[in-house]
C-alpha cells in the first residue's frame, strides 16, 4: 500500500489538472473551428490525414510526466517489514561506596567499568543491551538498545553512592527486559543479566527473592565478584573492611542457571550469551519510493518528446 510522507505536496497536482482541462477544451474548440473551414486543402494542412489519436499521444505522455513529478513531491512510500532481533542482555553494575576499594587495580569500580566495556565490545551487534546501576536503589541508565555508544558512555559516567541493593538490581533488569517491544514475536525475548558487584546486600528486596523472580522468568543471572577479603575503604573518615560476598553472588548465579566469576575475562563473559538463541520480530518501516516516480516522469517526458518528433517533426 502506498502512502505519502508529505501529503500536502499533492496540491501540486492542481495546476497539472488545470493544464489537462485546458488542453481538452482547446482540442474541442479546435475541432469546432476547423468545421467552419470550406477550404479542404487548408484543413488538410492544419490536420494531416491519418494522424488521428497520435496527435494527442505526446501531450498525454507529457501530462502524465507532470502528474508523476507532482506526486513524487509528496514523498510516496510503501510499508516494509524490517527484521528486529529481540535478544537482550542487561548489565547491572554496583556503584556502592565499597566499589572504591583499591584491592583490585586501579579500584573495584574502574575494574568493573573496564570489564563491562570489554563485554559491550564483544556482544553481537544484533542483540539489545541495557544498563542498570545500583546502590541504595537500582536505576535504568540505558534501556535495551542496539546503540553501543550510549551504553559505553553511561558506563564511563558511573558515580558512587551509599548502600547496596543487589536484589533490586535484578528486579529492575527484569522490568527492562519485559519492556522490549514484541514486534510480532511471542513472549518476552531471550535474555541474560550480567551483574557486577562486590559487597553484601544492605537495601531493598533480598537476593533470594530476586533469584526466584529471575528463575521464574527464565532469565539466567551471571555474576562477577570484584575485590578481595582484605579490601578497605575510607567512609566518613573511618577505615572499614569491605569483603566480597562471593557466596550470595554464586548462589544467585547457580539458582538462575547463570555463571559465577571472580576474575572475568572476555572469553569467560562470552559464555553469558553463547547459548542465548534468538527472537526475531518485525518492525514496519516506510520505504520511500520517490525515485520510482521521478524515473517514471523521466521516461514519460522522453516518450512525449520522441513521439512528437516522430509524428510531427517537432519536439512538442
Amino acid at each position: 500500500m502506498i502512502r505519502f510522507m508529505q501529503p500536502w505536496w499533492l496540491l501540486a497536482l492542481v495546476p497539472v489538472l488545470v493544464l489537462a482541462a485546458a488542453y481538452v477544451w482547446r482540442q474541442r474548440h479546435r475541432r469546432a473551428y476547423a468545421m467552419r473551414f470550406t477550404n479542404v486543402d487548408l484543413l488538410r494542412t492544419l490536420a494531416p490525414k491519418g494522424l488521428g489519436w497520435r496527435r494527442h499521444a505526446a501531450a498525454t505522455a507529457l501530462l502524465l510526466a507532470m502528474v508523476a513529478l507532482a506526486t513524487g513531491m509528496a514523498r510516496p512510500a510503501i510499508d516494509t517489514e524490517e527484521p528486529l532481533e529481540r535478544a537482550t542482555v542487561m548489565l547491572a553494575i554496583d556503584v556502592s561506596l565499597s566499589m572504591q576499594a583499591d584491592d583490585v587495580s586501579p579500584n573495584r569500580l574502574e575494574a568493573a567499568q573496564e570489564a563491562a566495556k570489554q563485554f559491550v565490545g564483544e556482544l553481537p551487534a544484533s542483540y539489545n543491551l541495557g544498563l542498570v546501576s545500583f546502590a541504595k536503589a537500582a536505576n535504568v541508565l540505558v534501556a535495551p538498545t542496539k546503540d553501543r555508544a550510549a551504553v559505553t558512555a553511561a558506563i564511563d559516567g558511573l558515580t558512587l553512592a551509599e548502600a547496596t541493593a543487589t536484589g533490586e538490581a535484578v528486579f529492575t533488569c527484569l522490568e527492562a527486559i519485559r519492556s522490549v517491544p514484541a514486534d510480532g514475536a511471542a513472549g518476552i525475548p531471550p535474555a541474560r543479566i550480567v551483574l557486577l558487584s562486590d559487597g553484601f546486600r544492605t537495601s531493598g528486596r533480598s537476593v533470594e527473592e530476586a533469584a526466584a523472580a529471575a528463575q521464574a522468568a527464565n532469565v539466567p543471572v551471571s555474576t562477577i565478584a570484584f575485590g578481595t577479603d582484605s579490601g578497605q575503604v575510607d567512609i566518613g573518615g573511618q577505615l572499614q573492611r569491605v569483603p566480597v560476598d562471593r557466596l550470595a553472588l554464586a548462589q544467585l548465579a547457580e539458582t538462575t542457571e547463570g555463571f559465577f566469576y571472580e576474575a572475568a575475562s572476555v572469553a569467560e563473559l562470552k559464555q553469558v550469551y553463547q547459548d542465548m538463541g534468538s527472537s526475531i520480530g518485525f518492525r514496519t518501516e516506510p520505504r520511500e519510493i520517490t525515485q520510482w516516480y521521478a524515473g517514471a516522469a523521466l521516461l514519460l517526458a522522453l516518450c512525449a518528446g520522441g513521439l512528437s518528433l516522430l509524428w510531427t517533426s517537432r519536439m512538442l
